[in-house]
C-alpha cells in the first residue's frame, strides 16, 4: 500500500511515525509527547488521523443492508447518530473494526488505512439487490480533538449549538461533521472533513488554542483506556469477547447481542450464552528500567510458557511504559509475566469479571434439574 504523507507533517516540530508503522503517514509527536498527552487530558489537543480510510454508503437501504452483514444493530440508526461496528468471518473472528455515522442521507465509515480497501471490497460484493452503494471517500480525512476544553472551540468550528453527545454528530458549515466518541478520553471528538480543508481547519483550531498532539499521545490514551486497535491488539484468532467489543451502542461496544443473523453471529451467541472466551485483553505495566522494549506480536510468557500475545506498546505520561495484551483467561492477575525481553505485570483493574454463569448455561442446568 502506498503511504501518502499528511500535509500536516509540514507543521513545525512534527516528527513522522516510524517507517513501516501503521502511523507512518502522520505525526507521531511534535517534540514533547508527554506534554501533548497532558494537553489531551487537561486542556485540548488536536491529532492528525488523516491516514484513516474513509468510505461512504448511499442509498435508501444503506442501514438495513449493513445491519444484516455486520455485528451492530443499526437498522434504525437515527440521523446524526454514530456507532462502532465489526466485520467478522464465518467463525466469528474479527476482520475489521470501523466507526460509522449516518448524516443527511449518507452513511460515513472510517477504519484502519491498511484494512479499508479490503473492507470496501467486501461491502461491494455484499450489495446484491439492495439499494446501497459503497464508495471510497479519499477526498475526506479525520482529525481528532481531545480534552475538556473542546467546548471552547465551537466558534472556530463554526458550531452555534451545543457539542454533540456520545455517538452523536453535527454537520460543519464547510462540509463534513463533528462526532463525539467515548474514547480515548472522556472528551473525544472526531472531525470527518473534506481533505482540502485539513490545513485551514488545523490552523484555525490551533490558533484558537488546540495544542498539536501526535499519534503517540492518542495511542497512549487509547491503551490506558483499554481500547483495542484491530491488527495491533488483535490477531487472526481474536473474537469480539476477548477484546471487550461486546455490547450495543449504549454500552459503547461494537457487537449487539439482540439482532438477527450475520456472518460470525453463531460464534458470538455460543460464547456469550454457553462458553467463555479463551483470552481477554488486559493492560500490562512494563519494567521501565529494562534496556529493551518488547514489540507488538511478541509472546507474553509465564514460567517460560507462552500465555498471551503482546499488542500496542507505548509510554504514558503518568503510567510509564504500558501495553495491551491478549492473555489466557485462566492466568491469575498477580502472575509474574515476561513480555518479549521485559518483565510485565497485569493491571488488576483491567481484568474483566467473567465468573458469572451465562444465561444459556443456567437454562441448560435448569432443564437438567440442577
Amino acid at each position: 500500500m502506498v503511504v501518502v504523507p499528511s500535509p500536516i507533517l509540514a507543521v513545525p516540530d512534527a516528527v513522522a511515525g516510524a517507517p513501516g508503522s501503521p502511523d507512518a503517514a502522520v505525526a507521531w509527536h511534535y517534540g514533547d509527547p508527554f506534554a501533548e498527552q497532558r494537553a489531551a487530558t487537561q486542556r485540548v489537543a488536536i491529532v492528525d488521523r488523516s491516514h484513516r480510510f474513509v468510505l461512504t454508503v448511499t442509498g435508501a437501504e444503506r442501514l438495513s443492508w449493513l445491519h444484516t452483514i455486520s455485528s451492530q444493530h443499526i437498522a434504525n440508526l437515527g440521523d446524526r447518530q454514530s456507532a462502532e461496528d465489526l466485520d467478522l468471518d464465518l467463525n466469528g473472528r474479527v476482520l475489521h473494526h470501523f466507526v460509522l455515522t449516518d448524516i443527511d442521507g449518507t452513511l460515513w465509515i472510517d477504519t484502519e488505512a491498511d484494512r479499508g480497501p479490503t473492507l470496501l471490497e467486501f461491502l461491494r460484493k455484499m450489495v446484491f439487490w439492495a439499494d446501497a452503494k459503497p464508495e471510497a471517500a479519499a477526498d475526506h480525512a479525520v482529525l481528532s480533538l481531545l480534552g475538556p476544553q473542546v467546548s471552547e472551540l465551537t466558534e472556530a468550528l463554526g458550531i452555534t449549538g451545543p457539542l454533540p453527545g456520545i455517538y452523536q454528530a453535527v454537520p460543519l458549515p464547510g462540509g463534513g461533521f463533528l462526532r463525539r466518541m467515548p474514547w480515548p478520553t472522556d472528551d473525544s471528538f472526531d472531525l470527518v472533513i473534506p481533505r482540502e480543508q485539513l490545513d485551514v481547519l488545523w490552523t484555525r483550531l490551533t490558533t484558537a488554542g488546540a495544542q498539536p498532539a501526535g499519534m503517540w499521545a492518542f495511542e497512549a490514551l487509547r491503551v490506558a483506556a483499554r481500547r483495542p486497535r484491530v491488527g495491533l491488539d488483535t490477531d487472526e484468532r481474536t473474537i469480539p469477547h476477548e477484546a471487550h467489543w461486546i455490547g450495543g451502542i449504549a454500552e459503547h461496544g461494537a457487537v449487539h447481542l439482540d439482532k438477527g443473523c450475520y456472518r460470525g453471529q453463531e460464534t458470538v451467541a455460543r460464547v456469550h450464552n454457553l462458553g467463555k472466551p479463551p483470552r481477554h485483553l488486559v493492560l500490562l505495566h512494563l519494567d521501565g528500567s529494562a534496556d529493551a522494549r518488547p514489540t507488538p506480536g511478541e509472546n507474553v510468557t509465564a514460567g517460560g510458557r507462552a500465555v498471551g500475545r503482546l499488542g500496542t506498546v507505548i509510554d504514558h505520561y503518568e503510567f510509564g511504559p504500558i501495553a495491551l495484551a491478549l492473555i489466557k483467561r485462566t492466568i491469575p492477575a498477580d502472575t509474574a509475566l515476561i513480555a518479549g525481553p521485559t518483565a510485565a505485570a497485569i493491571d488488576p483493574d483491567s481484568v474483566p469479571a467473567d465468573d458469572a454463569p451465562q444465561a444459556g448455561r443456567l437454562a441448560v442446568d435448569r432443564l437438567r434439574g440442577r
